[in-house]
C-alpha cells in the first residue's frame, strides 16, 4: 500500500472524531444543532495553522465565534464592506457577544513579513493587507530593542493597533460605551502555551496567571470561563 495521502488522513481524523468525540457527546451535539447559537465572545485570530483557538481556551461548540486571517488584522472603518468587519457587525448586532478578543501569537509569519518587506515582494495582495499594521510598525521604531526583540514588541503593537481598529467601528464604539461589550488583546505562545493579556493601565502585555493582575483565584475563574480574561 502506497504513502496515505493527506487528504486521507483528514477523513480519517473526521471518522475519528465521529466515533471517539462526537459519540460520546452526541446529546450535546444535537441541542446545540437544533438551537440558536449564543457564542459569548468572538476571537479574531490569525490564519497561522499553529493557533488552535478552540483547542487553547478548551471552549467546546456553540461557545465561541471565530474568524481568522492574516496578521489577526481588524481594518478600521472606512464605510466600505469586508469579510472581518461583516463577522464583527454580525457578532456584536446579531449574536450580541459580550467580547471581542485580538488574538496574537508568536512566531507570527504576517508581522516577520512587515520586518522582512522583500519575503512577500511577489505577494502583492497579502502585501496590500498587510498595510493594516502600518502603525504597529511605525509605533516599534520607537522603541529602545535589540534585533531579537522587534518580533515579540511588533506582534505585541499589532494586537494594540487592532484593537485601536476595533474602536473605529460604529456599532463597537457605541457599545464599549454602553458597556454592552469588552474588547481584549491577547498573545499566545505557541511552544509554551502561555497567553500574555493587554493591560491598558501600562501598556503592557501581562501572564495570565500574574496572581498581581488577576488575583489568586485565576485559575478557577479559567476554568469556568477561559476565553475571559
Amino acid at each position: 500500500m502506497g504513502k496515505q495521502s493527506t487528504l486521507e488522513k483528514l477523513k480519517d481524523g473526521i471518522r475519528k472524531f465521529q466515533i471517539e468525540v462526537h459519540a460520546k457527546k452526541a446529546e450535546h451535539y444535537e441541542r446545540v444543532a437544533s438551537t440558536p447559537q449564543t457564542p459569548h465572545t468572538l476571537i479574531i485570530a490569525c490564519a497561522d495553522s499553529r493557533v488552535d483557538v478552540e483547542a487553547i481556551t478548551s471552549s467546546g461548540p456553540g461557545a465561541i465565534f471565530v474568524t481568522r486571517n492574516v496578521g489577526n488584522m481588524v481594518p478600521p472603518y472606512s464605510g466600505t464592506p469586508g469579510g472581518v468587519t461583516a463577522v464583527i457587525e454580525y457578532a456584536v448586532a446579531a449574536l450580541n457577544v459580550k467580547h471581542l478578543v485580538v488574538c496574537g501569537h508568536s512566531d507570527c509569519g504576517a508581522m516577520k513579513a512587515l520586518l522582512h518587506p522583500h519575503q512577500i515582494a511577489d505577494k502583492p495582495s497579502v502585501a496590500a493587507w498587510l498595510k493594516h499594521a502600518d502603525t504597529a510598525r511605525h509605533v516599534l521604531r520607537c522603541h529602545d530593542h535589540g534585533e531579537a526583540d522587534a518580533l515579540p514588541l511588533l506582534i505585541e503593537e499589532n494586537v494594540v493597533a487592532q484593537l485601536d481598529h476595533l474602536r473605529t467601528l460604529p456599532m463597537v464604539a457605541a457599545r464599549l460605551i454602553t458597556g454592552a461589550l469588552q474588547i481584549h488583546g491577547w498573545v499566545y505562545d505557541i511552544a509554551q502555551a502561555g497567553l500574555h493579556v493587554f493591560d491598558p493601565g501600562p501598556r503592557a502585555f501581562v501572564p495570565l496567571d500574574d496572581p498581581a493582575k488577576y488575583g489568586p483565584s485565576v485559575g478557577a475563574a479559567r476554568a469556568t470561563d477561559p476565553v475571559i480574561a
